[in-house]
């Protein structure tokens, strides 16, 4: 019998199971106890091959996730200005009679779709909600991706042929770490899934090397490093131009094995020759000598990686940052090499391993654009801060009607009190989501989805971004007691093409695969259809992705190989999964460029480096957001086990400049477009002249239905920031580096 201190261990006699964490990109393993329906204790799993029993306090939420009151297990109709329970029958029946004559009467624009960060992390709507965007044929698409990391992966395709070739460090090899703009002590890795990133960086420094961290707060991250640099906030595209400049002018440059795979290292020289660090050293706060150095370090470490994120990305240079760094990393010779950053070999699901290696179309940018700003598509999405104006603006393709999946751009976009407003005058609103929350109170129809321990987990994105290649898969812990998101996806793509709303899910399933694969396989589609048998849904796509995948069985042709059934054999607490291996060289299989090359000075990048003038003089204050290990979503505030301790969503700033100011124990926070009124907490953390707020919170609007989180609302940062302002190529949102007002507040 299982002891706990020489006495019997009550929970050893309880079923257990693996599941993989579904709450932040770190993907850890997990143990879970149950107790008939009841969650009993949630740990990490010993032997996972990627998190090793590595667990945050989120992965311990979702016994709170899946029990929560708030959490929604029947659809929603609105009737007499009140959000009642229906059947999905009802629920169905009122989106036909509803969205099908606005969009006939109107055309496809009049209805937009918004995506959140769950929908990555759930492999139904990941992989289905693809289908439902195609079937409204709207140009109308938005998601959190133009709030987070667009920037990234315009760069990355523009470099390295497609959005989700992304470099990632390798920190279990790595000598030199330095981290701009992110903070993965706390994160476990953004666009770069690493998760223990504590024990990582322990390991990094225990071996003899350094970490470097440039932020202008002391993170937590900066707190467990060799040196932190306070840059000044928005300067990150000033530093990095010297760095670069740096590496040229010194004759630095030694890209090694990737020089014959280089386009455009002479027009990317001559596009920093303008920045020294003489020139830059006012508009980053860093002076000349310690760029000189960064760049000299980075160049003479024989294993380094230069590693930017959210920080980089959310501002006016967002793109021109993330096209830097990669730069630098290709010129000290640290891309796709060992102890550098290197491109992971996700088992499934991954562009960049699929058709002829070495070539492909490039990406495109600007098919289309917004009709009010006229702001250019990325990755098929508009931006985010385009949404409201769409909706306020009279015209033909007026947005009329709006689905949301899994979204709250009312506390997650910039211009969140005018874009709430405008929510209000839609015709007709549908919401796919677990709660009535600050912006799905507006819906007119509310489908929910699964608890995650009722579904399948699967990760397509994030093994694309992993610092260890492996492939896991869980199953539901529990059965599920509504349809799951795929089935309701499909049968929205019924309704919008005209099939109906009583179509038979499985048929069209079948029908929407067997189609895709004609095009894809030719001749061969029956044959794989059959061999797929008897799967259905996310499982099918999943099986399908693997076995055809660079470590596939390639269904009998590569023995051995993996399938979804081999990655579900291994995928128990016994082994937790199966390890691919360390990430390895990938140039030049990787590319998809055109040119079969690494475009080093992208056309659209250097022109609008061009753009770049001196920086004016700082203002008194800047804003700059930040993350907490209890918080990634708006939602997560609605989870007791994470909402209780201290009050996290508060206003950091110097305690010099409080007592300057005159503050109390809440000041009010004034920008041009907007303002908050916020908890003051003093910290030596914050440079001078800086104050930071968190995202996501704002939980006091009238009809949301988020109980736990109304007792601590929390002040909404995005309240603060304006529509206007992006960086013009990804169209990503300026969340950091806003000048604002403080003033005491009672």
């Amino acid at each position: 019998m299982s002891t706990i201190g020489g006495f019997p261990d009550p929970d050893a006699a309880m079923p257990s199971h693996y599941r993989i964490c579904p709450l932040c990109e770190a993907c850890c393993g997990l143990e879970l106890k149950t107790d008939g329906v009841r969650v009993v204790s949630i740990r990490g799993a010993e032997h996972d091959v990627f998190s090793h029993g590595y667990l945050c306090p989120k992965a311990v939420a979702l016994k709170d996730l899946h029990e929560d009151p708030d959490r929604l297990r029947a659809p929603l109709i609105r009737r007499d200005g009140r959000l009642v329970p229906a059947s999905w029958d009802e629920a169905f029946a009122e989106i036909e009679a509803r969205l099908l004559p606005l969009r006939q009467a109107n055309g496809p624009d009049t209805v937009a779709i918004t995506l959140g960060n769950p929908v990555v992390h759930k492999a139904g709507l990941m992989l289905y909600g693809p289908r439902l965007v195609k079937a409204l044929g709207t140009r109308n698409v938005f998601s959190a991706s133009t709030l987070d990391q667009m920037p990234k992966q315009l760069a990355s395709g523009l470099m390295f042929g497609h959005w989700m070739s992304v470099a990632v460090p390798d920190i279990e090899r790595c000598e030199l770490l330095v981290v701009l703009g992110a903070n993965p002590m706390v994160s476990n890795g953004s666009m770069w899934t690493v998760p223990d990133y504590r024990a990582k960086a322990k390991a990094l420094r225990a071996r003899g090397g350094r970490i470097v961290v440039i932020d202008p707060r002391r993170t937590e991250t900066a707190e467990a490093a060799d040196e932190h640099l306070a840059i000044r906030p928005g300067g990150d595209v000033y530093l990095l131009l010297g760095i670069a400049h740096t590496l040229f002018a010194e004759g630095l440059i030694k890209p090694g094995r990737l020089a014959e795979h280089l386009n455009g290292i002479d027009v990317a020289r001559e596009a920093v020759a303008p920045w020294p660090p003489e020139r830059t050293a006012a508009g980053s706060g860093i002076d000349a000598a310690t760029q000189r150095r960064l760049a000299r370090e980075l160049a003479a470490s024989p294993r380094a990686a230069l590693y930017g994120r959210i920080g980089t990305c959310t501002q006016r240079w967002g793109t021109v940052n993330s096209w830097l760094i990669d730069l630098i990393n290709v010129l000290t010779g640290q891309l796709d090499r060992e102890g550098g950053v290197m491109f992971p070999k996700a088992a499934a699901f991954a562009a960049n391993t699929q058709g002829r290696p070495g070539q492909g179309k490039g990406v495109q940018t600007g098919r289309r654009q917004s009709r009010v700003s006229g702001a250019p598509e990325v990755m098929g999405e508009l931006p985010m801060t385009c949404l409201a104006e769409e909706i306020e603006t009279p015209g033909p393709g007026q947005v009329r009607a709006l689905i949301t999946v899994a979204s709250n751009p009312v506390l997650s976009a910039p211009g969140s009190a005018r874009l709430d407003a405008a929510l209000g005058q839609l015709d007709f609103m549908l919401s796919l989501d677990i709660y009535v929350n600050e912006t799905t109170r507006h819906a007119d129809v509310i489908l929910p989805g699964l608890s995650p321990l009722e579904d399948l987990h699967f990760d397509p994105a994030f093994a694309q971004l992993s610092h260890r290649n492996h492939a896991r898969v869980s199953g539901p812990v529990f059965e599920p007691t509504q349809p799951p998101e795929w089935q309701t996806l499909l049968r929205l793509v019924a309704l919008l093409e005209g099939k109906g709303r009583d179509v038979d899910v499985g048929a069209l399933d079948d029908a929407l695969l067997a189609a895709d694969l004609a095009r894809s396989a030719g001749p061969q589609a029956e044959a794989l259809m059959q061999a797929l048998q008897p799967l259905r849904g996310p499982e099918r796509l999943i099986d399908l992705q693997l076995r055809t995948g660079p470590y596939g069985d390639q269904f009998g042709r590569q023995p051995g190989g993996l399938s979804l059934a081999t990655v579900q054999a291994q995928s128990t607490l016994e082994h937790g999964g199966i390890d691919l291996g360390p990430l390895q060289p990938r140039i030049p299989e990787l590319l998809r460029t055109e040119s079969g090359k690494i475009e080093l000075a992208p056309s659209l990048i250097v022109a609008d480096l061009a753009q770049l003038t001196d920086p004016v003089p700082a203002p008194p204050f800047t804003l700059i957001g930040r993350r907490d290990v209890r918080s990634s979503n708006s939602w997560m505030h609605n989870l007791p086990v994470l909402a209780k301790g201290p009050e996290r969503c508060t206003l950091l700033i110097h305690p010099d400049d409080a007592a300057q100011l005159g503050l109390g124990d809440f000041a009010e926070v004034r920008s041009a477009t907007g303002h908050v009124t916020a908890r003051v907490e003093r910290s030596n953390a914050m440079a001078r002249g800086v104050v930071s707020l968190p995202h996501g919170w704002g939980h006091h609007l009238a009809g949301s239905q988020l109980s736990v989180a109304a007792e601590r609302p929390g002040a909404n940062l995005n309240a603060v920031l304006g529509t206007e302002t992006r960086d013009p190529l990804s169209g990503n949102a300026v969340l950091s580096g806003v000048a604002v007002e403080l003033r005491p507040s009672r």
